[in-house]
């Protein structure tokens, strides 16, 4: 499958709230899930970090997700069932504005409902990164990005000033 560009932020795209998948198993679907896993790959060559990608980063408006981390594979029309009340805080990027950080607040853990890419309807419970994985890509498919997420605006900075910050041990938090 061929990589795809990454929309970056501003691309309308990106606020878009994704369509529901009719057949997991659609040939267009499997290009797509296909087009997803081969553009993280290269984002991780690329650029040393990357987890996972969902669908309208790539320009398309259904609901699809892929990951590649503690699990592997897509998930179609994923949806968020259970949330712990146990909260944590980090400093989240993403592929569509690689140069900014958003400290956000996410759940400890979660249970998501999806369907494999057979078809097969599915739950996956996850806590920790994974858990902070999938709350972000599932929120990219409803159109709401990291940054939305953020504490408040005095919580999105740069990566560059990041490191400088977090190398003086100067963080916002």
């Amino acid at each position: 499958m061929p990589v795809k560009d990454i929309l970056l932020l501003g691309n309308p795209v990106l606020r878009q709230k994704c369509s529901p998948v009719k057949r997991a198993h659609a040939e267009d679907i499997r290009g797509l899930i296909g087009d997803l896993r081969d553009t993280l790959q290269e984002f991780r060559r690329q650029r040393g970090f990357g987890r996972g990608i969902a669908a309208p980063q790539i320009g398309s408006t259904k609901q699809v997700v892929f990951v590649d981390f503690e699990y592997s594979g897509a998930l179609i029309n994923p949806r968020i069932v259970k949330r712990s009340t146990k909260k944590f805080t980090l400093w989240d990027d993403c592929f569509s504005f690689p140069d900014i950080l958003a400290y956000v607040v996410r759940n400890y853990g979660i249970t998501v409902s999806f369907q494999d890419e057979g078809g097969k309807s599915r739950k996956l419970s996850a806590e920790g990164a994974l858990s902070e994985l999938l709350q972000h890509e599932i929120d990219h498919i409803n159109g709401i990005l990291a940054i939305d997420r953020a504490v408040d605006s005095r919580h999105i900075v740069l990566r560059s000033e990041f490191e400088k910050m977090s190398h003086k041990s100067q963080l916002m938090l």
